[in-house]
């Protein structure tokens, strides 16, 4: 009996071996899962969560997370605490969040533990500690989890919990970028492009930004239409411009869709088109964008793609004012 254990912890090993290396297939992931192995559940429930293979089903991710955490994995326990902390397929709950990540954390998981410093950074759930905030990330940091090096990075570029050092900040986020962390390259462009503890560089600014859009970020992407819009470095290009503000905004980006807004009532990079540009111009005052907010308002008052409202162009103004 206890041979026929060792073969089967041996597969589940080369079965672990062969998922990291892009080669196990989803039918194979189920398997292992229903035959109860805790890491194969966890893996089932992400693809869930992420549509990754599969249908996404946030019902089947939390049904797959909780019988792996029922056997003690800690990543399962990060990503049911991720759940709870953006109500998918649950009711919202930062309370459970919380404690999902605290127990995670507790028990060495890097990603929980970035988690809890998070939300003690922005007072998610419980008081704002910055010195709660700044021992979780060094947890994290100590076991190489690039996002909190991130983390640390943004801590001493703004002074928060600690004096404000832009040579740490580079350094950590310089550490997060090398390990391909999105965020700490688009901080890296900011830091060139303001000039922030090394020599300001459009150039550098746009390739760290380029880097991190080319990913996704819609913060980089927004910013690299904006350097394309106004010349920064590069020829003023505006259909570059509107391409990067287009996907920054189709993410729900509000400087992205007040931009792309901008660029349509100008028509510039687009034909004119105030209907269009009061289409994203409202999406991103709905947000609390007050200088969209600001747009919105004018547009109602002259009637510049909606309706002439004063009632609406007041509404607006005084949003704006309150923003």
């Amino acid at each position: 009996m206890r041979k026929h254990t060792k073969i089967f912890c041996i597969l589940i090993i080369l079965a672990m071996l062969i998922v990291s290396a892009g080669c196990l297939s989803e039918r194979d992931i189920r398997s292992l899962a229903e035959r109860g192995d805790a890491w194969a559940q966890n893996e089932l429930g992400f693809m869930y969560l992420e549509g990754d293979g599969v249908t996404q089903d946030y019902e089947q991710a939390e049904h797959w997370f909780r019988l792996s955490m029922a056997q003690g994995n800690l990543y399962a326990k990060s990503n049911l605490g991720y759940m709870y902390l953006n109500g998918l397929g649950v009711t919202q709950s930062y309370e459970q969040a919380i404690y999902l990540f605290r127990s995670g954390a507790e028990q060495g998981d890097s990603w929980s533990q970035n988690e809890l410093g998070f939300m003690y950074s922005e007072g998610i759930g419980l008081p704002q500690d910055f010195e709660q905030t700044l021992h979780w990330y060094r947890l994290a940091v100590a076991q190489g989890n690039a996002y909190s090096m991130n983390g640390l990075g943004f801590m001493y570029q703004h002074g928060m919990g600690l004096p404000q050092n832009f040579d740490q900040a580079i350094y950590w986020y310089r550490l997060g970028a090398a390990q391909d962390n999105l965020f700490a390259k688009s901080n890296l462009g900011y830091m060139y492009l303001n000039g922030h503890g090394l020599p300001q560089s459009y150039e550098q600014a746009m390739f760290w930004f380029r880097l991190a859009a080319e990913q996704g970020d819609s913060w980089s992407q927004n910013e690299l239409g904006v350097m394309y819009s106004n010349g920064e470095g590069v020829p003023v290009d505006f259909d570059q411009a509107v391409y990067w503000f287009r996907l920054a905004a189709e993410q729900g980006d509000a400087m992205g869709q007040y931009n792309l807004g901008d660029m349509y009532f100008w028509g510039d990079g687009v034909p004119q088109d105030h209907e269009r540009a009061a289409y994203w111009t409202r999406l991103a005052a709905e947000q609390g964008h007050a200088w969209a907010q600001y747009d919105l308002s004018y547009m109602y008052e002259y009637g510049l793609g909606v309706p002439q409202d004063y009632e609406q162009a007041m509404y607006w103004y005084n949003r704006a004012l309150e923003e």
